[in-house]
């Protein structure tokens, strides 16, 4: 088991492209860390300079208080996973998961002890003899994870494990990975562009975004407590509602402006500093899809706070229907309801808005003003 410490991590390749900028984080021992981000954000290279398949160009790596950035691959004790799984065809599951350890002279009877342990694990000991082209996308991926785990190594290195799975099985895989964490008690280090992914698994996210870190907080925090508009766009389904408008102060209240529509803000929101230093300024509104309703109780409960929009078109997901609203032309909203909606197609209604919910950005510099 092993701590990992990236300390001001730079990755530069020639002709001047920096793929990862000053990348400093501790992952604790038995953390289950996720990093996430779009494609080309340096999540996977981060992930190859940990695992020593691409050299550091800057800063210090540690794993288990061990300076690394010298150290072969194959003496940092850690075990990568691929997306493409990497099995060798003409072995079978078994020489599959015992070649690492036949390599670096395990006794024989150990090494059968350690496969058949973590084939037991994996539920997969009835796949022992087979050969790769007989497995199914999930039991190759299961026979990769059972290759890493006889080795036995302080940190598990993950690389879009799941990305070629089918969807059914890859929410059954999250579910299988996230017990195998609890039960092996070690560290993960896990890549994904898939945020879902990374909400139901991790400990802690790292998001990334053109090779710098945006924020590193806990699945919930980052969820309810974004803190720039990258990270709010990124985390959650549907996507959060950007809307650009002003601050109005009328009286003692304060209004979010926008599209000739006006939403009062809750008076522990309005009369925070945060917000009174942007009154009468430009703001980027973010509205999750969960605080715009339509259901009776909710236009009286926020009736100062209510929206006229018109349904484009739903989408019916079983326990509630995703509804594409618009106003005017130019702004386009989600908003996810119950199930027991009206709504149709075609339709002007009203939307009710929980402004003790709506979070605010600076519109130039795009970092939270107030949650």
């Amino acid at each position: 088991m092993a701590s990992v410490l990236f300390k001001h991590i730079y990755k530069r390749f020639p002709g001047g492209v920096t793929a990862v900028s000053d990348f400093s984080i501790e992952i604790k021992d038995k953390e289950f860390i996720i990093l996430v981000g779009p494609s080309g954000c340096g999540k996977t290279t981060t992930l190859r300079m940990l695992a020593g398949l691409e050299d550091i160009s800057e800063g210090d790596l540690f794993i288990d208080n061990k300076r690394v950035n010298d150290v072969a691959p194959k003496d940092r004790d850690i075990a990568m996973v691929f997306q493409n799984y990497a099995l060798y065809p003409h072995m079978s599951v078994f020489e599959n998961m015992a070649f690492g350890l036949k390599l670096r002279k395990v006794r024989k009877e150990e090494i059968k002890k350690r496969v058949e342990e973590a084939a037991r694990i994996l539920d997969i000991t009835y796949l022992l003899d087979r050969k790769p082209k007989a497995l199914s996308g999930g039991q190759k991926q299961r026979v990769a994870l059972g290759r890493a785990i006889v080795r036995e190594p302080k940190v598990f290195l993950l690389d879009e494990p799941l990305s070629n799975l089918d969807a059914k099985l890859r929410a059954a895989m999250r579910t299988e990975l996230t017990k195998l964490h609890k039960r092996l008690q070690t560290t993960f280090i896990y890549v994904t562009h898939d945020q879902v992914e990374a909400m139901t698994m991790a400990t802690r996210i790292v998001v990334m975004k053109d090779g710098l870190i945006q924020q590193v907080d806990t699945p919930q925090h980052l969820y309810d407590k974004p803190c720039n508009i990258f990270v709010a766009g990124f985390i959650g389904t549907p996507q959060m509602n950007f809307i650009n408008g002003m601050l109005k102060k009328k009286g003692d209240d304060v209004f979010f402006e926008f599209e000739n529509c006006s939403l009062k803000l809750p008076a522990d929101k309005a009369t925070a500093p945060e917000i009174q230093e942007y009154i009468g300024k430009e703001v980027v509104g973010a509205l999750r899809p969960e605080i715009l309703h339509d259901e009776p109780l909710y236009l009286t409960k926020f009736s100062e706070s209510t929206i006229e929009t018109f349904v484009d078109f739903t989408e019916l997901m079983g326990a509630e229907i995703y509804l594409y609203l618009s106003i005017g032309e130019e702004l386009n909203l989600i908003s996810r309801v119950s199930s027991r909606s009206q709504a149709k197609p075609g339709d002007t209604i009203k939307i009710a808005v929980d402004t003790s919910r709506v979070h605010f950005f600076d519109k130039d510099t795009e970092k939270v003003i107030i949650h």
